[in-house]
């Protein structure tokens, strides 16, 4: 069983037992600390047995979170997951030698020989994942459509890189500022792609503009939930990817967490998420496992150990009638439209 969590209180005497530094006093990420939190006390709740989990909440990781990274290990953490923000992450990258297994829940450039693992949920993984599935179902050029925000501008460089990297064409990248006629010009040709890198609020203005003969590809920026209708059904068939928790409730996984009532926006339910595969990552660390637990089949996705960075691989689906659902990742086979001449009169 878990014991009951500790927020911040000092600790008189060392006892074993699992670290979980998060923001949770932060103005600007506490909302997300908090989720985060709740997933991992989720996933903590069904492991029999439990060492007991402690929370270390802070308001500036930056600042902060060396001290409480060392508090813990004095107070006798075995194993530790946090921080989220990146620069916390980044803050917590400069230790030299991390002995107890440590997961931070943020991803940066780090070659490690420690105990220092890195998982998030990074969108330009995603668009990597997109350039794979485009490519292994015969994909052979993709025009971009991005906007000017600087989420848009760092998808549409991952997957231009990732697609050229694997022999890939880009036939063009559009940056849409309002006019969608160069939208309408983008070749049909077989083999042709788009990936629309841009957040649901704009993907959803931009949709109807694409030809129906093309494929189109984007992140999981484009799903805000099947409570979201009428939005889904603006971005009719564009293939996407998510994770099991959003998309899949009878996934083996997923079954076995509890749900947060009401139900979170999707951003955080992904969070929600997050936190769970967290403490079963770093379950897998301290029980020196690697081997036979990775990758893991997890809520968020298939997880395996690259280097120190835990990659996820999300699971294709598609916008259709309204709804996001699993699919194949095939692109959606357009059939010729036959006349035969002898009828005509």
């Amino acid at each position: 069983m878990v014991s009951p969590t500790i927020e911040g209180a000092p600790v008189e005497a060392a006892e074993h037992h699992i670290a979980l530094i998060l923001p949770l006093k932060s103005a600007a990420f506490g909302k997300a600390a908090e989720v985060v939190q709740q997933g991992f006390m989720a996933a903590a709740a069904q492991q029999s047995n439990g060492l007991p989990v402690r929370v270390y909440p802070c308001n500036d990781e930056k600042t902060e979170v060396l001290a409480l990274y060392q508090q813990a290990i004095k107070a006798g953490a075995v194993s530790v997951a946090g921080p989220l923000t990146r620069n916390g992450v980044v803050a917590m990258a400069t230790l030299p030698n991390v002995s107890v297994p440590t997961l931070a829940l943020n991803v940066v450039d780090s070659t490690r020989a420690d105990q220092l693992y890195f998982f998030g949920l990074p969108a330009e993984q995603e668009s990597k994942q997109i350039s794979q599935l485009a490519t292994k179902v015969g994909l052979l050029s993709a025009t971009i459509v991005r906007t000017d925000t600087a989420l848009s501008k760092r998808l549409a460089q991952s997957f231009s890189d990732n697609w050229q990297r694997s022999g890939g064409i880009i036939l063009s990248e559009i940056a849409y500022t309002g006019d969608p006629t160069p939208l309408r010009t983008i070749p049909t040709d077989p083999g042709n792609m788009v990936f629309l890198a841009a957040e649901v609020d704009k993907a959803r203005l931009l949709r109807p503009y694409i030809s129906n003969m093309l494929p189109v590809y984007a992140t999981s920026q484009v799903f805000s939930g099947n409570a979201n209708n009428l939005v889904n059904y603006d971005l009719a068939e564009v293939r996407f990817i998510d994770m099991p928790w959003v998309l899949q409730a009878d996934h083996p996984a997923v079954m076995v967490y509890p749900r947060v009532t009401p139900p979170l926006p999707q951003d955080m339910e992904r969070l929600y998420a997050l936190g769970i595969d967290a403490y079963r990552l770093l379950q897998i660390f301290y029980q020196h496992d690697t081997i036979n637990a990775l990758p893991l089949d997890g809520v968020t996705g298939k997880v395996s150990l690259n280097g120190h960075l835990l990659e996820r691989e999300a699971m294709p689906a598609v916008l259709r009638q309204g709804l996001g659902i699993p699919h194949d990742g095939r692109p959606p086979v357009i059939q010729p439209i036959v006349i035969d001449t002898k009828t005509q009169k």
